[in-house]
């Protein structure tokens, strides 16, 4: 099975789960994407992979029009339904790859996509086409959760998201997504970080699969008990294993032609 198919099947089976989530859908984190536009976000916005909806609500009450794109069918129903029951017309609908966007060059006022990059094989790609439908002048926003900036530590944090979530492919650290998204022609403009407090259990719960949660499960707890944080934060607390993601969210405008 290639990473692409492995995805699909991946979130069509975590989609209740995940489009309900708390540490998914808050307020919060949505308006930060939001708030990075200011107002590139009244154009024609691109969300990429945009998974149950989330953003892509959040920008068509201020946008012009908004295409939601993912490549998971299951993802896009519920997409589809978010905005349908919030009255919202001004969103279509696309299934496809970020690496081979279905849309000409300079179609989108703005481009953003959350909670994705580390996902993807290719995440170069994925941003160098991001940047190629954006128009001159036109705003980028990308977040997500990144890794630590020690080698060995971020390939800790890494293989436990991967025994979590096999369409997980790398979390990177905050330079090397600061330099693809430089390298992807992209001026990087403002960045913020902040880091969100998880519970194991809850993070678990998302993926829906208790026969690959119950051997990491004892894995974790093994290295917080030990004193080995994995980059992210792992620690026992009243008995609970708990940690934090740590985002970064990057700005970023296509130079003029």
């Amino acid at each position: 099975m290639d990473h692409a198919e492995l995805t699909k099947q991946e979130f069509a089976r975590q989609a209740d789960r995940f489009a309900t989530a708390s540490a998914v859908t808050g307020e919060d984190l949505t308006q930060r994407i939001v708030d990075a536009l200011g107002t590139d976000a009244e154009g024609t916005v691109l969300d990429v992979a945009c998974g149950p909806g989330i953003v892509s609500a959040a920008l068509a009450r201020r946008a012009r029009t908004v295409v939601a794109l993912d490549i998971t069918p299951a993802m896009l129903a519920r997409a589809q339904a978010r905005c349908a029951a919030a009255g919202l017309r001004n969103v279509t609908f696309r299934e496809g790859s970020a690496t081979a966007l279905p849309f000409v060059d300079a179609a989108f006022d703005a481009v953003v996509t959350r909670l994705s990059l580390h996902h993807f094989p290719e995440p170069a790609q994925a941003l160098a086409e991001m940047a190629r439908v954006l128009r001159p002048g036109g705003a980028c926003v990308v977040a997500d959760i990144v890794s630590s900036e020690d080698a060995e530590e971020s390939a800790l944090h890494n293989a436990i998201e991967v025994l979590r979530d096999p369409s997980h492919v790398r979390m990177l650290p905050a330079s090397e997504l600061r330099a693809l998204v430089a390298g992807a022609g992209l001026a990087v403009a403002a960045e913020s970080a902040w880091e969100q407090p998880r519970g194991f259990e809850e993070w678990a719960a998302i993926v829906d699969d208790p026969a690959r949660i119950a051997p990491l499960r004892p894995v974790v707890r093994a290295l917080a008990a030990g004193g080995r944080h994995a980059g992210f934060g792992l620690a026992l607390r009243e008995g609970t294993v708990t940690f934090v993601h740590r985002w970064l969210l990057i700005s970023a405008r296509k130079p003029m032609a």
